[in-house]
């Protein structure tokens, strides 16, 4: 098998090339500093994990797109996307909240039905659903107590005690909307029709 993997971030890609490296899989992965929009090729398959929420709504026809000029006829995408309820969509579409003011500007959170819709008109059928949020909540709690468990490796980065309680309460805000269900975290799996 063979993997190609993109990545816009440099540094992820300098991370990327050299952990292929030291596994001796350079034959077999090719890491490229790319945007999705520009890689060429047909493959069987590919993932995108968390990505589509930095895509934004206005793109989301190219990303999908895009994704069906990738794969070969019959070609699976695996697609793990944070998503919220179908009804509040709209509302959180125009609305500028603490993670989009301050953690991940110019986010968009997808519902299933606005993924599944705008991956059909580009030629992508849903073939299964796989609802992770609880578990992504459980994941949530872990993360935040290991950040401030390392609290004190966190200030000798130079971060400050502003940068700490940031993040603090975004990690408990993501948990608790998870946990309630307003969020979500879904594997979706699509396959490239013929047509």
């Amino acid at each position: 098998c063979r993997v190609t993997t993109i990545t816009i971030s440099q540094a992820q890609y300098d991370e990327a090339v050299t952990r292929v490296n030291e596994a001796g899989l350079a034959h077999r992965i090719d890491v490229q500093l790319e945007d999705y929009r520009l890689l060429e090729g047909k493959f069987d398959k590919l993932v995108s994990i968390e990505m589509v929420e930095a895509v934004g709504a206005q793109y989301l026809s190219t990303y999908f797109d895009q994704c069906k000029a990738l794969l070969k006829p019959k070609g699976l995408a695996f697609i793990q996307a944070i998503i919220i309820e179908d009804f509040r969509y709209k509302k959180a579409l125009n609305t500028v909240d603490y993670i989009k003011r301050y953690i991940f500007p110019g986010s968009f959170i997808p519902s299933v039905s606005v993924l599944t819709q705008t991956a059909s008109e580009s030629g992508l059928r849903l073939k299964h659903l796989n609802d992770i949020g609880l578990s992504y909540a459980h994941t949530l709690h872990h993360w935040r107590a290991r950040f401030l468990a390392a609290r004190e490796q966190v200030l000798a980065l130079g971060f400050d005690e502003n940068f700490i309680r940031m993040w603090d309460f975004y990690l408990c805000y993501c948990e608790g909307g998870f946990k309630e269900g307003v969020i979500s975290n879904v594997h979706l799996l699509f396959e490239s029709t013929s047509y």
